[in-house]
């Protein structure tokens, strides 16, 4: 049971630290103190929900409907462009970390953002739903909680250590300029997996 805990942990946690939507997302609120906790936790929560789905049975579904797959490739991919274009706003403007200035977002904004950006990201399901679940659903069933406990605790673990991370280091780059290079990498990373979404769905309605 350890060893299927540890492995799943460990799966689990090279699939979540990989750059994506999600993690720039968190970052960005921790830096800036946006409810960091907050939206840590609800992106461990769907993780949670998704892996234990996955190792259920739900990825074998999904894997046979691809329609549901290219419904979630192009409402995702348009969240994400529609996400970074406000992210390319902000690099020109003035944005700091002092309480005079700081413009923080109700708590029912960011949670709003935080379910899109995490339940509209088709790699979210790719990851938590069909490859761990895929790879937890072939442990005896009296293995699996393990498999899917170990997922979930590298979800928790990562998240939070990011959005705590960033909240803490907050005062020491409270730069303008420091804002631009989040503001820049959010907006490239949005876009970037924006691209590797639609790309295949326009070449394939091209061909």
């Amino acid at each position: 049971m350890l060893l299927t805990y540890a492995t799943g942990f460990g799966l689990g946690g090279g699939l979540i630290i990989a750059i994506g939507a999600q993690n720039a997302f968190v970052l960005g609120q921790g830096l800036r103190r946006n409810h960091p906790l907050m939206v840590a936790l609800v992106c461990a929560l769907c993780d949670a929900i998704l892996i234990a789905a996955g190792v259920a049975g739900l990825g074998t579904l999904i894997a046979a409907y691809p329609l549901l797959t290219k419904i979630a490739a192009w409402g995702g991919g348009a969240f994400l462009i529609w996400y970074g274009i406000g992210a390319f706003r902000r690099l020109f403007e003035t944005e700091t970390l002092s309480d005079d200035t700081r413009s923080k977002k109700g708590w029912k904004a960011v949670l709003s953002t935080t379910l899109a950006v995490t339940l509209l990201n088709p790699h979210v399901y790719l990851d938590t739903v069909v490859m761990l679940g895929g790879i937890g659903g072939q442990y005896p069933a009296d293995e699996r909680l393990g498999f899917a406990l170990g997922a979930m605790t590298a979800s928790f673990v990562w998240f939070f250590s990011i959005a705590l991370g960033a909240a803490w280091l907050a005062p020491y780059v409270a730069r303008p300029i420091t804002w631009k290079i989040v503001d820049a990498i959010t907006c490239a990373v949005m876009w970037l997996v924006a691209y590797s979404l639609l790309a295949p769905e326009i070449s394939a309605i091209l061909a």
